[in-house]
């Protein structure tokens, strides 16, 4: 089925993701899918932006120009919830984060168990290669139509800030006042003794300037790209989450494309990915470096004070999942995937 037999050529033209080319003397259809993310097109500030950049070159180079992308970087599209309908109904991409999945799949909160991941291999195995995630991927299918089609990195791993001491266990933690992101951050900082507020990330630098909260998280990318090393002092890397995105295609339209046209689409998708995780890992040491430099003391916990944060937050947090009417079993598949059936009910 033809990419046109299944959106009309009216709609295609004035949604703008239709153009015409020649070849040969024949006049041929040449679509233009729109990619939306966030964050600024930097790509020393924007790991996201590096992957679509390198989507777009990959998907037009193997499909010999049959498909292009426009990209719409700094949320141009819309908010989380606008792009999430548009690529439900529209023939379109779009990397989501937690705030664009989770109101349709919030099941996609068991990937964020805290200090699930040991580094970057382990993440990736998990997401690659598991049931959980396979699972993922099929319930948003027959939900919305929708195709997860890669697990995006934004910056390596989550890591903890403050202004007040160095944290190097959840015992530092007590009376402190954190940003939280979402409420299963709340949930988290309380189980170290500490509160948390949900401040959106516009408002960050200021609630920290001014002490509304004492500290945050965020990978090392972010506190560059926000500049929170001019009011924090302490970087505690306890890769507590894995910092990610996820891309999302329109079904009926990856459909519509010949099986090659699909192939070459999702083959450039694997390579990009590929691509944005070795040059995201590559620039982690780099942006801890600079976060020095910038007069930031990086706390490195020992292994036994990684294990007592898994101790105490693992559990509040799982605990959180079952407040929210997560199923059991997507629990214990992740953790089964994860290689810590010790938490399994």
């Amino acid at each position: 089925m033809s990419f046109t037999s299944r959106f009309p050529l009216k709609f295609l033209a004035s949604s703008g993701v239709l153009g015409m080319a020649m070849l040969g003397g024949f006049a041929y259809a040449e679509t233009t899918v729109n990619l939306s993310y966030n964050g600024a097109p930097d790509p020393d500030k924007n790991a996201v932006h590096v992957f679509a950049t390198n989507l777009k070159e990959l998907v037009e180079d193997k499909t010999d120009g049959e498909i292009q992308l426009k990209l719409y970087p700094n949320s141009m599209l819309g908010e989380e919830d606008a792009r999430m309908e548009q690529v439900i109904s529209t023939p379109s991409l779009n990397i989501a984060s937690f705030a664009g999945i989770s109101p349709l799949m919030p099941e996609v909160y068991v990937s964020a168990i805290p200090f699930l991941f040991e580094d970057f291999d382990a993440a990736r195995t998990f997401f690659d290669e598991g049931q959980y995630w396979s699972e993922v991927e099929n319930a948003l299918r027959e939900r919305t139509g929708a195709e997860l089609l890669a697990v995006v990195e934004e910056g390596g791993f989550l890591a903890f800030t403050n202004d007040e001491r160095p944290i190097h266990s959840p015992t530092d933690f007590e009376g402190l006042r954190f940003r939280a992101m979402d409420p299963s951050q709340v949930a988290l900082y309380e189980a170290f003794g500490a509160s948390g507020t949900p401040i959106p990330w516009t408002e960050v630098y200021m609630a920290l300037r001014t002490g509304v909260a004492d500290g945050q998280m965020n990978p090392p990318m972010y506190i560059i790209l926000g500049s929170l090393y001019e009011v924090q002092d302490y970087l505690t890397l306890a890769n507590i989450q894995y910092s990610d995105q996820f891309l999302v295609g329109n079904g009926e339209m990856l459909a519509s494309w010949d099986e090659q046209t699909r192939q070459a689409f999702l083959d450039a998708v694997a390579e990009a990915n590929a691509m944005a995780r070795e040059h995201n890992e590559a620039k982690v040491d780099e942006r801890i470096a600079y976060l020095e430099e910038q007069g930031m003391e990086v706390i490195r916990p020992s292994q036994k004070d990684l294990e007592a944060f898994r101790e105490q937050g693992q559990p509040a947090y799982l605990e959180w999942l079952e407040q929210q009417g997560i199923e059991q079993r997507w629990i214990d598949m992740a953790l089964e995937d994860a290689g810590m059936t010790h938490l399994m009910q």
